[in-house]
C-alpha cells in the first residue's frame, strides 16, 4: 500500500473507529428486543444478497460454473450466518432467567464433567441432520445446578450499567462466514462494537457483508474496511481499539503480540509484549483423522474414503481443520483398499488451488519429504501424500494446500491402537483445534460406550468428530469453535477463546459431535436410525449446490413445505 493510499485509508479507519467508540456504550445497552429485531433485519438483508454472495465466492475460488461444489459457498457462507442469526434469536428470546438453559439436556460424563446436548435441539435438527448429535463438554466445576453462572455473562450486568468496548477483528481469507460469525461473537456475546478488516484474499465479499449486516452498521455497531498487512498493523495499535480477534496463522498472532524476528523472540522470552490488549484467536492446527480398524464392508471403505477426501479437499484444502495427518492401523487388511479409494475420490476432485502461495507451500512440502505419492487431479495440483515421520516439520506445520501426511501405528487391538493414536496426536502434532475419529459401531460397542468416552476424554482438542468431520461443528453454530483451553500468548498453538456458541455457554472445554456410520438408506438396513444420505458437505455430493441454496432459504423461513425439495435433492446427492 503506497503512502497516499495508506493516508486515505487511515482517514477512513479513524472515522470508523471514532464512530464506533462514540456508540459502544449505546450498543452495550441495546435491549434484547432490539437485538432480536436487528437479527431479523440481518436475515432479511442477507437473503437479498445470498445468491450473489455464493456465486461470486464460487467464481473467485475457481469453481466451474454449474459445478455442485458451489454448494460449499452456500453452506459455509450465507447458510452458516443465517443459522447463527436463528440461534442467537432463540437464546435472546429466552434470556429472562436464562430460560434457554432449561431446554438443554445435560448428563454427567465418566470424567465427572457435565455434557450439554446442543444438537439435535429442534424438530428441524432431527429431520435435516438425522442421527447427528453434538455435546458441549464443560470444564470441571460447571454443573447443571450452577450452569446459569456459566452462561450469557454479559447479560448479567444491569442494562444501564453496561460498558461497551471497541474490538478489531482481522478476518480470515478462506471461509466466507468466519468473519461475520466472529463479529456476532463480539456484538452479541461480549457487548462489543466491531471494526472488521477484511482479508485481502476475500475482500470481494465486502459489498455483500456491508449489505447483509447493514442493520448493524446503521447502528454504529459495525464497520467493515479493507486493507493489507500495514493496515492491520495500524489498526492493532490504534488507541480506540481495546480488544483483538484473529482467525488466521499463529505467525500473525505472534507478530502482533511480540513483534517479528529477533525482537519478537526477545520479547517473548522476557514476557514483554508489544501489544497488551486482550487478544482471542483461532489459528489452525495439524489436525488428525484417526482410522480405527474394524469390520468395515466394501461400502464402508468407499463411503469413508469420500469422507476422508472431504476432510482434506473441502474448499480445495484451504481449511484450518483440513486433515493434515491420516493415522492408520499398521497391518490392517483393509488399509490399502481404503487408501486406494481415497486416491480415486481425490482424482475426481479437480478444482484449482485458489489461495495465494499454495504452489510455494506445496513445493516446500515436497522438498522436505523423503518419499511421497502424488495423486494426479487433472489441471488441479496433485494431492501430495508423504509419511509424517519423514521429519518433525510435518508434525509441526499446518500446510494450507492439497497435501497431507500419513502415520502408521501398531494395532494389537482396536482399543490399544486408539489410545496410542490419541497419545500421538496430543504429543506429536501441533495445535488443538480439531480431531476426527472414524470407528465402526461394532468396534465401539466392543470397547464399550463408557470406556470409549473415557478414552476420547484424553484427546485434547477443541472439537472431536466421531464418524463426522470437525467442519460440521463449525457449521453447527450452537457449538463453540476454537482450540482446547489452556494456551497462552507465549505458546498460542491453535488460539485462545471460542466463537459461535449461540447458547452463550462459558467455560466450555470441547465439543464432541457424532454422525451416523452409514448414510441413508444403508444405515437403516444395518439398524441405525438415520435419514441422512450422503452429507451435503461431501466433495462427492452431486446436488450440494441445490441443497445449500435450499437449506439457506429454509433457515431464513423454516417451513414444512420446504422439506420435500430438500429431501429429494439430498437423496439424489
Amino acid at each position: 500500500m503506497d503512502g497516499a493510499m495508506m493516508t486515505s485509508h487511515i482517514e477512513e479507519y479513524d472515522a470508523a473507529l471514532d464512530a464506533l467508540d462514540a456508540a459502544k456504550d449505546t450498543w452495550a445497552r441495546t435491549s434484547i428486543a432490539e437485538r432480536i429485531a436487528l437479527l431479523q433485519q440481518v436475515k432479511d438483508c442477507l437473503m437479498d444478497v445470498a445468491a450473489g454472495w455464493a456465486e461470486t465466492a464460487a467464481r473467485k475460488k475457481q469453481i466451474p460454473n454449474g459445478s455442485p461444489l458451489a454448494g460449499e459457498e452456500w453452506t459455509s457462507g450465507p447458510y452458516a450466518v443465517m443459522s447463527a442469526c436463528n440461534g442467537l434469536m432463540l437464546t435472546l428470546s429466552q434470556m429472562e432467567n436464562k430460560e434457554f438453559l432449561k431446554h438443554l439436556p445435560t448428563r454427567k460424563l465418566v470424567t465427572g464433567q457435565t455434557a450439554v446436548k446442543v444438537m439435535p435441539h429442534s424438530i428441524w435438527d432431527h429431520l435435516l441432520l438425522s442421527g447427528v448429535t453434538a455435546e458441549i463438554w464443560m470444564q470441571q466445576g460447571v454443573t447443571p445446578t450452577n450452569m446459569h453462572e456459566h452462561a450469557a455473562l454479559a447479560y448479567d450486568i444491569p442494562l444501564a450499567e453496561r460498558k461497551g468496548k471497541v474490538a478489531l477483528i482481522l478476518g480470515a481469507g478462506n471461509i466466507a462466514s468466519i468473519a461475520p460469525l466472529d463479529v456476532f461473537q463480539k456484538l452479541f456475546l461480549e457487548n462489543q462494537v466491531v471494526i472488521l478488516k477484511m482479508n485481502p484474499v476475500n475482500d470481494y465479499l465486502t459489498e455483500y457483508l456491508n449489505a447483509a449486516l447493514k442493520p448493524l452498521i446503521d447502528r454504529d455497531a459495525l464497520r467493515i474496511v479493507k486493507g493489507d498487512g500495514s493496515a492491520g498493523a495500524y489498526l492493532t495499535t490504534h488507541e480506540n481499539v481495546e480488544e483483538l480477534h484473529v482467525t488466521g496463522a499463529g505467525s500473525t498472532h505472534d507478530a502482533i503480540v511480540w513483534g517479528t524476528g529477533a525482537e519478537g523472540e526477545e520479547n517473548r522470552k522476557a514476557n514483554t509484549p508489544k501489544n497488551n490488549k486482550r487478544f482471542t484467536s483461532e489459528l489452525g492446527a495439524v489436525c488428525p483423522t484417526i482410522v480405527v480398524p474394524g469390520p468395515w464392508s466394501d461400502a464402508d471403505l468407499q463411503f469413508q474414503a469420500e469422507h476422508i477426501a472431504t476432510h482434506k479437499l473441502h474448499n480445495s484444502g484451504f481449511n484450518c481443520v483440513a486433515c493434515q495427518v491420516l493415522i492408520m492401523p499398521k497391518g490392517w487388511d483393509k488399509a490399502q483398499t481404503l487408501l486406494s479409494n481415497i486416491g480415486s475420490v481425490a482424482r475426481k476432485s479437480t478444482r484449482g488451488a485458489y489461495y495465494p502461495g499454495a504452489m510455494d507451500r506445496l513445493d516446500t512440502f515436497r522438498g522436505k519429504a523423503k518419499a511421497m505419492k502424488e495423486v494426479p487431479r487433472g489441471t488441479a495440483p496433485s494431492l501430495v501424500i508423504n509419511d509424517a515421520d519423514d521429519s518433525e516439520w510435518f508434525r509441526n506445520n499446518e500446510v494450507f494446500a492439497p497435501a497431507m501426511s500419513t502415520h502408521d501405528m501398531d494395532a494389537p487391538d482396536a482399543e490399544t491402537y486408539l489410545r496410542n493414536a490419541i497419545t500421538y496426536a496430543n504429543d506429536q502434532l501441533h495445535g488443538t483445534l480439531g480431531a476426527n475419529i472414524l470407528i465402526h459401531p461394532k468396534t465401539m460397542s466392543e470397547i464399550g460406550t463408557q470406556r470409549f468416552e473415557e478414552i476420547i476424554a484424553d484427546l485434547r482438542y477443541g472439537t472431536i468428530a466421531v464418524n463426522a468431520w470437525t467442519g460440521l461443528a463449525f457449521l453447527a453454530t450452537a457449538c463453540p469453535w476454537g482450540a482446547f483451553p489452556g494456551h497462552t500468548p507465549q505458546d498460542v498453538q491453535s488460539g485462545i477463546g471460542t466463537v459461535h456458541n449461540t447458547f452463550m455457554l462459558e467455560n466450555t472445554e470441547r465439543v464432541v459431535i457424532q454422525a451416523p456410520w452409514r448414510p441413508f438408506p444403508r444405515g437403516l438396513l444395518s439398524g441405525q436410525f438415520t435419514l441422512l444420505p450422503r452429507p451435503p458437505w461431501f466433495i462427492t455430493n452431486r446436488k450440494q449446490d441445490k441443497v445449500g441454496r435450499l437449506l439457506t432459504a429454509f433457515q431464513y423461513r423454516p417451513s414444512w413445505f420446504k422439506l420435500p425439495r430438500i429431501f429429494l435433492n439430498a437423496l439424489l446427492g
